[in-house]
């Protein structure tokens, strides 16, 4: 085969690529395209003993005051998600795939665990705890480390690196979690020495669902 022909096919095979990135890219604009998700799940709290009475009250019944004291908490579950919460977070490729995502902790900086691999000089690693429950009809399989990010307070964002620290168990690749379970582990990322962190996000599809979860830090 000569080079000239296999510089053509090599050009047909990009221009191909190049074409179905741009179709992949029109199908997600079409759903809506992406999305960033930055309000926590909220959970129902149980009325206390002795105030039944007062939870079926009807609102209509109440002083102006009490209705504009009601309103409160429902601004109040609007606050930017931190770690800690809970993000409910859909899947873009395939039906079915949800999860309730939780940022439970960040450390930083976070030790490496092998002496022989430890960040680059003039950086070092965080890691950044989730945990991650299958809330679909399917079961979630995917690589966690591939789907999160950190960001700082200049807007700057680090990807992960698959090095394991001090801080815990990072996830396996591809981590399993059954419908309905719950799976927990590390992703770490590398960071400059003095960077500020501001935000985590994480999303499904291996990072490539429109729909982004983001907590804030601190």
């Amino acid at each position: 085969m000569s080079a000239t022909t296999r510089r053509t096919r090599r050009t047909a095979v990009l221009l191909a690529g190049a074409a179905l990135v741009a179709l992949t890219a029109t199908a997600c604009d079409s759903t809506g395209g992406p999305s960033v998700s930055t309000e926590a799940k909220q959970t129902a709290a149980a009325p206390a003993s002795g105030d039944s009475a007062a939870a079926v009250k009807p609102a209509d019944s109440l002083p102006a005051e009490s209705k504009a004291a009601e309103s409160k908490p429902a601004e109040a579950a609007k606050a930017p998600a931190k770690i800690g919460d809970t993000i409910a977070l859909k899947g873009t490729l395939e039906k079915g795939n949800t999860a309730d995502v939780t940022a439970v902790k960040v450390v930083d900086p976070a030790a490496s665990t092998n002496e022989y691999l430890t960040a680059a000089d003039g950086k070092h690693y965080v890691a950044v705890q989730f945990q991650i429950k299958a809330t679909g009809s399917k079961a979630y399989s995917e690589a966690p480390w591939s789907s999160a990010k950190v960001i700082d307070d200049q807007g700057q964002a680090y990807g992960p690196t698959l090095a394991d620290t001090k801080a815990g168990p990072s996830f396996q690749t591809p981590t399993n979690i059954a419908a309905g379970e719950t799976g927990k582990g590390f992703v770490v990322f590398e960071v400059p020495n003095g960077t500020k962190l501001d935000k985590v996000q994480f999303s499904l599809d291996n990072g490539f669902a429109d729909q982004v979860g983001q907590w804030k830090i601190g």
